[in-house]
């Protein structure tokens, strides 16, 4: 009896599978089409042509070596890794801020002051460059690092809240009361019971916000120059300019970055939970 009840058990587990089949190959195809590309710029990278040609023609070095050792390329991703940890500097404690709060106050006015945070998700990003060009423009800000961390936190502010949002709802806030009782202050709380529960969250926001910053163009396009130029703008400048090969081999490299910040932050976890 027992053995006949496992084996309807396992037919019934098994015939969802079967009937999900479509999805799982529909989701496939899907995972192909977005890493696919990865497969090319990869090997062109390598060419010893000097153009992008794929399957490449020979094997060379030359394009990394173009981009670890020429100037342009050198001074791009000094601005871009500058920029990016400003941004986690000022977005990951902004988000974190912003998340508590919202949290705590419910009503009318966290909810407007939850879409006024979120505006940077929900606008085109077009137009939020426009707008920041136009507003540098006036207050002397173009060209400048300092002008570029700021716009890009606003843009990584979202992704921030939205991590330790999700963390929030997970959270016990009778903790919080509890140390309240015993005599804590509520920044006292905040820093030793809240924030190392929501420490996993904060990371992935931190990441989130570092990942947001590397990958911006628009914004970049528009109010980056001359010395401040980032790695993103560069690359835009070297396609439209010419067809330079150095720009597989920036982009193999930030897909081997994004790669292992993923098995870092899974790595971390995992510790993490243990």
């Amino acid at each position: 009896m027992n053995a006949v009840t496992v084996e309807n058990t396992s037919n019934d587990m098994r015939i969802p599978h079967l009937r999900r089949l479509w999805l799982y190959i529909v989701c496939g195809l899907i995972v192909f089409f977005l890493i696919a590309p990865a497969f090319v710029i990869a090997p062109m990278s390598f060419s010893s042509s000097a153009n992008l040609r794929f399957p490449p023609s020979g094997f060379s070095l030359q394009w990394y070596e173009r981009l670890f050792f020429d100037a342009r390329w050198q001074s791009a991703i000094g601005v871009s890794a500058l920029v990016a940890l400003g941004t986690v500097l000022i977005a990951t404690p902004l988000g974190t801020l912003a998340a508590y709060g919202l949290h705590q106050y419910k009503g009318i006015t966290a909810t407007f002051v939850g879409a006024v945070v979120l505006s940077p998700m929900i606008l085109p990003v077009i137009l939020i460059a426009v707008g920041t060009f136009f507003l540098y423009a006036k207050i002397g800000l173009l060209h400048s690092v300092i002008g570029l961390i700021l716009a890009h936190s606003c843009l990584a502010i979202p992704f921030v809240m939205i991590s330790v949002a999700s963390g929030m709802t997970k959270f016990d806030m009778n903790l919080e009361l509890a140390a309240r009782i015993h005599g804590a202050t509520r920044i006292q709380t905040f820093f030793r019971i809240t924030l190392p529960q929501l420490r996993m969250s904060i990371a992935a926001g931190a990441l989130l916000a570092l990942v947001a910053s590397l990958d911006d163009v628009l914004i970049s396009l528009f109010i980056s120059g001359g010395p401040s130029t980032t790695l993103t703008k560069l690359m835009f400048s070297s396609m439209r300019d010419q067809i330079d090969p150095t720009i597989s081999a920036v982009s193999t490299c930030l897909i081997a970055l994004a790669v292992g910040v993923i098995a870092v932050a899974r790595t971390i976890g995992f510790v993490g939970r243990a």
